[in-house]
């Protein structure tokens, strides 16, 4: 086992509760299938959001999944970078896991997947 970060970001079509919430719950559940993880291998999840999106917090909508209520969860702002990808999600998972470097499953959904061509799922 090790300490990895697995990777991914969405974009959502607008600024609401239900699509922000929609969005980040897909993510996750995309990441976790994706890398076959265990809620016990989770050290913490951190989200960060693109400034255009207020309307609601990403770890309030993942919070609503079965038994991700009890994972550390973190929301945080992108940096405001001119030119980036608006209405846009990104997480970062930090999972004890056993897997290689080069066998670790980023995911980027919807325009979020021109963010990361190289290692887009």
């Amino acid at each position: 086992m090790a300490l990895r970060g697995l990777r991914g970001a969405i974009t959502v079509e607008e600024n609401t509760q239900k699509e922000i919430w929609a969005a980040a719950q897909a993510l996750v559940t995309n990441l976790f299938s994706a890398n076959q993880i265990r809620f016990e291998e989770i050290g913490a999840i951190i989200f960060s959001s693109t400034k255009d999106l207020t309307a609601a917090f990403p770890t309030a909508g993942v919070r609503q999944l079965p038994a991700f209520q009890y994972l550390p969860l973190f929301d945080t702002v992108e940096v405001d970078v001119e030119g980036s990808l608006p209405m846009c999600i990104r997480v970062l998972i930090l999972a004890d896991i056993d897997k290689n470097l080069n066998e670790v499953c980023h995911v980027y959904l919807g325009e979020a997947k021109k963010l990361r061509p190289d290692i887009a799922s």
